[in-house]
């Protein structure tokens, strides 16, 4: 009850706090507010993983073909990208920090609810429910790490994906060891306890003290311009132009990940005959590189700047995945998805932080909203070019837009990205 007492009084005082500019939290507030809000980034890819593991199982309980399934899993890409320009709006207008702890309190309550489907309309009815609420914190997550980036004055938003991308290593780990003690039912019940508590012992830190909103950086014609406060000046056509461009690279980008996430195992197995183990690594060893490199983040913004980061990372996801999609051999293909992995990483939380400095929260929503319509287009997309022509070919498609979104960060790069 005193956190949501919390909640209440934050929502209630954010709409006064609109001309005054709180000062920056210290360091060793700041250093708190970090910790508590990777929290909620683990928590966010610990309980996805955690779902997505007992899917087969949910298929059984309600009887949905392989088609019916399908159409039902939409529900989450559904909900997710149809909610996230409704949160950007709801935390311009109370807070980041309270949104993105409503959003991670309903997030782990959402992910019990496909237990009680037994039907593949009901299952669709309720993950448009989990995805609204998936998509509700990505957004708030994001918002918040931008302003906590403004404030740091360090390029940690890497750091940020990392830990999504380790909660959800270690979700998919742990759900695979409980697959055979625990039903679905005790295993997503546990699942939501733990998430909930989880959300609850952090919140209290992002509620306690609030971040100034980061300033926004004008984009950039000839001379620099001065950046005007966000909570001052409302984005320009040239801003949203720019979210636009962002937001297109974040989809690029997130196009390869969705495809490799359902296509890389058929890959292996069907086209260069590997057996059910090593296929299952193809994904493995991608997801693992993607969070090495988001992990090393920091340290390579720090030393190179964003737009060498961005357009090098889309050059050597382009190569990657060339080798990975036409590589003679398994463990040569299993190398390209590394590669690729390792050239993706940080092109998507580069995009998604540079949106929030160029409009703030409608920003990080909108060009998130591009980005995970990129996961969801991916798998569609890769699955007709196979029927079409072949998996081989399909997945060059991966490398395409990874060359073309690198292509479109040099070609952007004294508008949208910052001076080194």
């Amino acid at each position: 009850m005193p956190t949501l007492n919390k909640i209440r009084s934050a929502l209630a005082g954010a709409k006064g706090r609109g001309s005054g500019s709180p000062s920056a939290p210290p360091p060793s507030e700041l250093r708190r507010l970090r910790i508590a809000l990777t929290v909620y980034f683990a928590l966010d890819g610990f309980v996805f993983a955690g779902w997505v593991v007992r899917i087969p199982a949910v298929k059984a309980q309600t009887g949905a073909s392989s088609s019916a399934l399908g159409l039902a899993l939409l529900g989450v890409s559904a909900g997710a990208v149809a909610t996230m320009m409704l949160t950007g709006r709801l935390c311009a207008r109370f807070g980041n920090q309270p949104v993105v702890v409503a959003s991670g309190v309903l997030l782990p309550l959402s992910v019990a609810l496909p237990l009680l489907t037994h039907s593949a309309l009901a299952l669709g009815l309720v993950l448009l429910v989990f995805g609204a609420t998936y998509g509700g914190i990505n957004v708030a997550m994001n918002s918040a790490a931008v302003d906590l980036v403004a404030a740091l004055r360090r390029p940690v938003m890497p750091s940020f994906h990392a830990a999504f991308s380790l909660g959800g290593m270690l979700g998919a780990a742990l759900g695979g060891v409980v697959a055979g003690h625990l039903t679905p039912t005790r295993h997503l019940t546990l699942l939501a306890a733990l998430g909930l508590v989880v959300a609850l012992l952090a919140a209290p830190t992002l509620l306690r003290h609030h971040l100034p909103r980061a300033e926004r950086s004008a984009p950039r014609t000839r001379p620099a311009q001065p950046a005007q406060p966000a909570r001052r000046t409302a984005p320009t056509g040239r801003a949203r132009l720019l979210v636009a461009v962002l937001g297109l690279i974040a989809l690029c980008t997130a196009y390869g990940e969705g495809a490799l996430a359902d296509w890389s195992a058929l890959h292996l197995t069907d086209d260069l005959g590997a057996g059910a183990g090593v296929a299952a690594a193809g994904y493995s060893v991608f997801a693992g590189a993607m969070t090495v490199g988001r992990l090393s983040g920091t340290t390579l913004l720090e030393r190179l700047g964003p737009g060498r980061v961005l357009i090098g990372g889309g050059a050597l996801g382009c190569a990657g995945m060339l080798l990975g999609s036409l590589a003679p051999s398994v463990w040569a293909a299993l190398a390209g998805f590394v590669v690729t992995g390792l050239g993706l990483a940080n092109v998507f939380p580069i995009a998604i932080g540079r949106a929030g400095d160029l409009a703030g929260p409608s920003g990080v929503a909108a060009a998130s909203t591009f980005g995970y319509g990129g996961i969801l287009l991916g798998p569609v997309a890769i699955g007709f070019l196979a029927d079409w022509l072949s998996l081989t070919a399909a997945l060059l498609t991966v490398s395409l837009l990874a060359a073309f979104a690198a292509a479109v960060a040099w070609a952007t790069r004294h508008a949208v990205l910052p001076e080194h």
